[in-house]
């Protein structure tokens, strides 16, 4: 039986070791590559191989093979560099992390995707290995050509410099070659000198020279050397019997026991002092990472949650005890803050991890939609070391996965249409991310047609959105790519026109607390923004009065206040009014009006504005009675108690033990479904009244 901690963890390091292929691959693809690149990807399918075959993963073990062989053919240089074989490799990258997937989930693989990517590994083999040169020892010729296998083969290394540096023993590797057959062992020297007072103890001198006999294949010999092989010259070839009628038995002609290695093992103080000898230095280094299970750092986040709650309480007590400002305990309530600050930000830190992971998963995605759909793409990935919250990286693949089937089969053009518009025949799509201002933005960009803004008004206008004579801009018009159903695509395909697909994107984002924004310049391609808060747990807030109530708008989404004077202010129709700010106008929201309050004065010049950045119409200024603070608050959800409230996106808890409910400033803003045609005329209205 297994042990499913040991299992687990091979999975958790055949994540890294994907990583570092897929990182190793795409070097390689645009000719970067160095030999250290590609033994590091060599190294990678090799490690995942030899730990699958301890767990007895056939199928993994058997593609992975495969896999390695063809990359050890293209490391010895035997075999020629294009872009189709480039392909394959990256596409063979992509179905070995779905059998480790398989693995995991205990499932079968898919072979309808497995073998046609297995085979066009094995045809790269074809010719190669015909050509595999020939090996002598001693008196046995060691070929390829031969058609009865022995079961034997010839393991020849000579270790490096880089070697022994890192306390490897030759004698602990024969060793365990030993304990897998019958071994017969021969050495030879190269560079030494009658000047033994020349001699370094850490050159490589000795080429140890290794036969092994009873074996099937050359599985176990490799993972033996899997932790060495790039620090030395190995060659692994299987010995054949040229003649068909010769019965030649290796195992006769090999002692059971080498005599080297019993030499070697009879003197057990010799090898103590070639240890001793080498420099502590030189020891091998310890692993500085450390796994930790995601529960505990939660319940960790838990408490500097309610640590940060306890200091706002704190707050509270001494302001209602009006204490001198030039009290001692203002000064460490101070400190007490700066604290809480640097736990809460080192805790988040621990629970952050870059979204590489995730945009080399969109990087296969993208691949497979440029293959469906027949077209080339290149997806280049920018700001791979951004780091978010776990949480947020997880929920973001379906949307971001929607959005690039969609850039790819709606956006980028075909190649003979890019050719008749002056573009290069291959598509270019940009992922990209970066912080800004306490906002972790994705953005994803694409140099195709851009948004046909004609169709998607005329396709709203069929589907009742919208009425067809509606003046909309630009911007209403490419949100109308969010209403629920929408869709552009003439027919259905595996990737789109089923009507499900941004809808899906804008509700997964708002629930993460973040915006999508959308930007189109017509032949020349669109952007899409993802605006996410860089954690969940803790956010920094603006403390508003609003109809009697305290409640919180993040300040992510605020871009300033404004106590209106009466000539910034316009009315339109009976209740609407707008917002003059640096000639442009904006629509003002009653926040009381929209939560169902009654605001403490009538007149917006007794009130407050605040001016924030949303989907639907850009801009807007929600109307609050009051601003009270601005502080670091602690969300809480409230899906578990409470069915979805429109507008509310959490709550937190105040110093004074209070519960204040976190706006949803996006939502607030969007109109209600039942009346969207409505608002959307009316929003034309504004549009129109401005100009």
């Amino acid at each position: 039986m297994i042990d499913s901690a040991i299992l687990e963890a091979f999975f958790e390091e055949c994540e890294d070791l994907l990583v570092a292929l897929s990182d190793g691959l795409a070097d390689m693809r645009e000719g970067k590559a160095d030999t250290e690149i590609v033994n590091a990807v060599f190294r990678s399918v090799h490690s995942i191989k030899g730990a699958a075959g301890a767990f007895n993963l056939d199928e993994l073990v058997g593609f992975a093979h495969t896999f390695e062989t063809v990359l050890d053919e293209v490391r010895a240089d035997r075999l020629s560099t294009d872009d189709t074989l480039f392909r394959v490799l990256q596409r063979a990258g992509d179905i070995l992390a779905d059998l480790v997937d398989a693995a995991r989930d205990q499932v079968p693989a898919d072979r309808a995707q497995v073998d046609p990517v297995l085979s066009e590994l094995q045809s790269f083999l074809g010719t190669s290995v015909a050509e595999e040169e020939e090996f002598v020892f001693e008196a046995l010729t060691l070929s390829t050509d031969g058609p009865e296998r022995l079961g034997s083969y010839l393991i020849q290394f000579r270790p490096g410099r880089a070697f022994y540096a890192t306390g490897n023993d030759p004698v602990l590797l024969i060793s365990a070659l030993q304990n897998l057959g019958p071994i017969q062992v021969r050495t030879e020297t190269i560079g030494l000198t009658d000047d033994l007072a020349s001699l370094q103890w850490d050159e490589g001198y000795l080429t140890w020279m290794v036969v092994l006999a009873d074996q099937q294949n050359d599985l176990a010999i490799r993972d033996i050397f899997q932790f060495v092989d790039d620090l030395c010259d190995l060659q692994v070839a299987e010995i054949f019997d040229n003649d068909p009628t010769a019965q030649i038995d290796i195992r006769a002609v090999l002692p059971e026991t080498p005599p080297e290695i019993d030499t070697l093992f009879d003197q057990p103080e010799v090898l103590a002092t070639i240890k001793a000898d080498k420099p502590e230095k030189n020891q091998k280094r310890t692993a500085n990472t450390l796994r930790v299970d995601p529960e505990r750092v939660d319940r960790l986040i838990n408490a500097v949650g309610e640590l940060i709650i306890n200091q706002s309480v704190i707050s509270q007590r001494i302001a209602e005890a009006q204490l001198p400002n030039s009290s001692e305990l203002h000064g460490d309530l101070d400190d007490y803050k700066l604290l809480a600050r640097e736990i809460q930000e080192g805790v988040m830190a621990i629970r952050a991890q870059p979204v590489k992971p995730l945009f080399q998963r969109m990087l296969r995605i993208a691949r497979e939609a440029a293959e469906a759909t027949g077209k080339n793409v290149d997806l280049v990935t920018e700001g791979e070391a951004t780091e978010v919250d776990k949480i947020v990286v997880e929920r973001l693949a379906d949307p971001l996965t929607h959005m690039i089937r969609n850039a790819i089969d709606h956006g980028i053009e075909t190649s003979d249409i890019r050719a008749e518009s002056g573009k290069p025949a291959t598509g270019t799509l940009r992922l990209t991310a970066s912080q800004r201002s306490g906002s972790i933005v994705i953005e994803i960009i694409d140099d195709g047609a851009g948004l046909n803004r004609a169709r998607i008004k005329e396709i709203a206008a069929i589907k009742g959105l919208v009425a067809a004579d509606a003046q909309l801009s630009e911007q209403e018009i490419d949100n109308l790519l969010f209403a629920p159903g929408f869709s552009t695509a003439k027919e259905v395909t595996n990737l789109s026109g089923r009507g499900v697909g941004m809808d899906v994107v804008k509700t997964a984002i708002t629930a993460l607390g973040g915006r999508v924004a959308i930007s189109s310049v017509k032949g020349k391609g669109t952007t899409f923004s993802i605006t996410l808060p860089l954690t969940l747990a803790v956010m920094d807030g603006m403390i508003i009065h609003v109809g009697g109530q305290t409640m919180v708008v993040p300040i992510a989404s605020i871009l300033e206040t404004i106590r209106p004077a009466k000539a910034d202010l316009s009315q339109i129709g009976q209740h609407n009014h707008l917002l003059r700010i640096r000639g442009e106008y904006v629509p003002i929201i009653d926040l009381a009006e929209r939560l169902g309050v009654s605001p403490s004065s009538e007149a917006l010049t007794d009130r407050v504005l605040l001016l924030i950045q949303t989907e639907v119409v850009g801009q807007c200024a929600l109307a609050v009675d009051d601003i009270f603070d601005q502080r670091q608050v602690v969300v809480k959800s409230m899906h578990g108690s409470y069915s979805e409230i429109a507008g509310i996106s959490g709550a937190t808890i105040l110093g004074d033990g209070k519960i204040a409910l976190i706006i949803d400033t996006d939502a607030i803003s969007a109109p209600p479904a039942s009346n969207l045609k409505l608002q959307l005329q009316t929003q034309g209205e504004f549009a129109h009244a401005a100009t």
